[in-house]
């Protein structure tokens, strides 16, 4: 005959048998014997963080770091390219004996690659896996880069550049977006180093194009960029292996989603009606579009007026060198005043330095002043990059970011080109008034970019 206990006194055990087994959680052999499940056992031996990733191994860590290094030596490529044009463009004015406006053409040609790029990147990375896609885009740039050293004729040597914005879109916006995917915007010292890479290959490249720019085989320094590509197509081949970026990702512990697969059709749509997606695509576009005018046309401004010498391509080394330490060294600024003021205040610097490249007639003042406007553009792209991986929905990531930063590279072609253009009707003095103008709207732009995920 079962025997009734009175409320209080099933109260009573049923709460000494709760604080008994709450006291024996922790989870020692004996428990274990005890009867513990086996997910249990499972979530003890690795527990999961707050997100639903397990905790790195050993083994997870050092793939983690491995893939990261193959990020930032693809988004290198991408800066050693964009920093290579500016101290050639004269030589290239000279050689094909071209206009401001012609020359510009090599631009726009890169725009069409960087926008048809960032068209198809989501179809191509779900039909063939990021792995293959990055590896491909490598083999690509390197080919056309093999066209460039011949010394091709001119409509030869623009239309080339075709593939060369194709390429740098998925190694430049595709990098991006895969970091994103992996740290949802949690990650601030990778986007700076994963940026900072990009800053130090497009310091670097002026260094070496400048002393080609003086030399009779000019093109040949188009052999240094084909042999950093097939350095980066053996490091992504050892990081990804060819897998898709949902099997990298379960390599360093972030399990795959939940949530049922859906077409590339849908997965296109859901990205395109999130306005916040465009509005951080316009941010890149205007973005890396100042970043690489000033970049490649600021040896042709100093060079025309304030008197520069041969060795003036190296001031662009200077603004891409500000770039990359800026990237670093704004880290605890931005952490103390928050990213989206952060973001504010650099642009304000960026106008001030710009004004003074515009309103000194000093070469010396313009050269530092060149630098730090390098420095303050540096924190930009990476508060962009690692804020939108922590505002967009988690599946919609590697889409919404891949396509806002291809937008840069789209910049990164047709402002250079408008520069050129308007150059070419008033004289390269319109370099400065241009970037000022932009970024005024880059902080219009950024005053709408939402803050949080529920805003979007």
């Amino acid at each position: 005959m079962a025997v009734s206990l009175p409320p209080t006194a099933m109260d009573y055990s049923a709460t000494t048998t709760a604080k008994s087994s709450f006291e024996k959680l922790p989870g020692t052999p004996a428990d274990l014997e005890e009867g513990m499940s086996k997910e249990v056992v499972e979530l003890s031996v690795r527990p999961a963080d707050l997100d639903g990733r397990l905790e790195q191994t050993p083994a997870m860590r050092r793939r983690a770091a491995l893939q990261l290094a193959a990020l930032c030596i693809s988004v290198f490529v991408t800066g050693w390219n964009d920093g290579t044009l500016g101290p050639l463009l004269p030589r290239l004015q000279e050689v094909y004996n071209v206009g401001y406006a012609t020359v510009s053409f090599v631009f726009i040609i890169n725009c069409t690659g960087a926008i048809f790029g960032s068209c198809i990147y989501i179809y191509t990375i779900e039909r063939f896996r990021y792995g293959v896609a990055v590896v491909v885009a490598s083999f690509v740039m390197m080919a056309a880069f093999a066209v460039e050293a011949a010394s091709v004729p001119f409509p030869a040597f623009i239309a080339v550049y075709f593939f060369v914005g194709l390429s740098a879109a998925f190694l430049n916006g595709g990098s991006c977006a895969f970091l994103a995917n992996v740290s949802l915007g949690q990650a601030p010292i990778k986007f700076a180093l994963l940026h900072g890479a990009y800053g130090l290959g497009a310091m670097a490249s002026p260094l070496v194009s400048t002393q080609f720019s003086r030399a009779k085989h000019w093109s040949r320094v188009y052999l240094i960029h084909i042999g950093i590509l097939a350095m980066t197509a053996v490091v992504q081949i050892v990081a990804f292996r060819f897998k898709s970026q949902e099997d990298c990702a379960q390599e360093i512990g972030i399990p795959p989603s939940d949530q049922e697969p859906e077409s590339v059709v849908q997965r296109y749509k859901k990205v395109f009606k999130l306005p916040a997606v465009h509005l951080m695509a316009l941010f890149s576009f205007i973005y890396v579009g100042s970043e690489v005018a000033i970049g490649n046309w600021i040896v042709t401004y100093i060079i025309k007026l304030r008197n520069g010498g041969p060795s003036s391509g190296y001031i662009s080394s200077g603004l891409f060198g500000g770039l990359m330490v800026g990237r670093i060294a704004l880290l605890p600024v931005t952490k103390l005043v928050g990213p989206r003021r952060g973001i504010f205040l650099y642009i304000l610097a960026v106008i001030g330095c710009e004004l003074i490249v515009w309103l000194v007639p000093s070469l010396i003042a313009d050269a530092i002043a060149v630098s730090f406007v390098g420095f303050f553009l540096g924190p930009l792209m990476p508060i962009l990059t690692n804020h939108a991986g922590g505002i967009l929905p988690p599946d919609l990531i590697s889409g919404g970011v891949g396509w806002a930063a291809s937008w840069g590279s789209a910049g990164a072609a047709v402002f250079p080109f408008i520069t050129g253009a308007i150059a070419s009707k008033t004289g390269i003095e319109a370099l400065n008034p241009m970037v000022v103008t932009l970024m005024g709207i880059l902080f219009v732009v950024w005053a709408c970019v939402p803050q949080n995920r529920k805003q979007i």
